[in-house]
């Protein structure tokens, strides 16, 4: 204990800065600090742990052995602390003012927001909604609780994070109905007509995408790939309404089936099943441990859950 009583704990916040960006400069940029410092907080912090922590290399400053063992103890003490002093917030659905933040990528935002809307008109008719596109958020902002939930599909998740899947959905063509596919319907066909790519998983903003990119480009062209396959695609967009749009002009867009079914009923467009199978996909809702126990938080998560699970019947 008397150890403990010399140290000071905002180092565990410039070490958990640190281990994150594994940069000086951006680590002090991101706690509001000078980067002089941060440089002297990892100074300290090497002194008390005899550890160089974070050694520079030609790839930039590599953490140790030592720091990457203690990463996700001290993240994990930083929420404790955090939910110890967080002030308790009573919360009433039906008086609340509360803003709510969500990331939701398009097919998210297009199949689940207008029944979400409907019951938060019905159950807290002043809590107003923020959508943000992936984009716009990284994991750092779900992390820290600036951004209430993330609603996505996640190739990767720190393990911190709290997870709920929401649903499962397979795949459905859009095709015009007057596309010479649909007089021949074959996996043959398909391949030779021309397509729209539509996906954006995650976080961060997308990069450029190229057709022979197949490991890149998501379950459709996997799919494809393990059978041998390849399909010849001429539009990539990160936007599922556009790529409903554009089958109307001809190109075939392959997407979950519940954004498909959006279009179900405009006389231009057939709906019809993947000629070859496609693995389900998991819509799931994550958040940060920081919100984990708030009350409002917690009914605002559940209401999700129960508006998803209510669309699946």
């Amino acid at each position: 204990m008397n150890h403990f009583r010399n140290i000071d704990l905002n180092l565990l916040i410039y070490l958990d800065a640190l281990l994150r960006e594994r940069n000086v400069t951006r680590a002090a940029e991101q706690l509001n600090i000078t980067q002089p410092a941060m440089s002297n907080g990892l100074k300290r912090l090497r002194n008390l742990l005899n550890d160089p922590l974070l050694v520079r290399t030609s790839e930039g400053m590599v953490p140790t052995e030592r720091a990457l063992s203690m990463q996700k103890q001290v993240r994990q003490i930083l929420y404790s602390v955090e939910e110890v002093i967080q002030p308790s917030r009573t919360f009433t659905a039906e008086s609340s003012e509360r803003v709510f933040r969500i990331m939701v990528s398009d097919y998210a935002a297009s199949t689940l927001m207008s029944p979400l809307l409907k019951a938060l008109r019905d159950q807290a008719p002043k809590v107003t909604i923020d959508l943000m596109t992936p984009s716009d958020v990284s994991f750092h902002d779900v992390e820290n609780g600036k951004v209430d939930i993330a609603i996505n599909r996640f190739d990767d998740l720190p393990q911190s994070f709290h997870q709920k899947n929401l649903w499962r959905d397979d795949f459905t063509c859009l095709i015009h109905h007057e596309h010479p596919l649909i007089q021949d319907y074959s996996l043959e066909n398909y391949l030779a007509a021309q397509h729209c790519w539509v996906s954006k998983t995650g976080f961060g903003v997308g990069i450029g995408m190229t057709p022979d990119a197949v490991q890149k480009l998501g379950w459709v062209d996997e799919a494809l790939a393990k059978i041998g396959h390849q399909r010849r695609i001429r539009v990539f967009t990160r936007n599922y309404h556009v790529a409903m749009h554009l089958a109307r002009e001809g190109l075939i867009a392959t997407l979950p089936t519940r954004a498909a079914e959006l279009y179900a009923d405009n006389p231009d467009l057939v709906l019809r099943k993947p000629p070859f199978p496609i693995p389900e996909i998991d819509l799931q809702m994550i958040w940060s441990p920081l919100l984990q126990h708030d009350e409002g938080h917690r009914w605002f998560r559940q209401l999700v859950a129960d508006v998803a699970a209510e669309s699946c019947k």
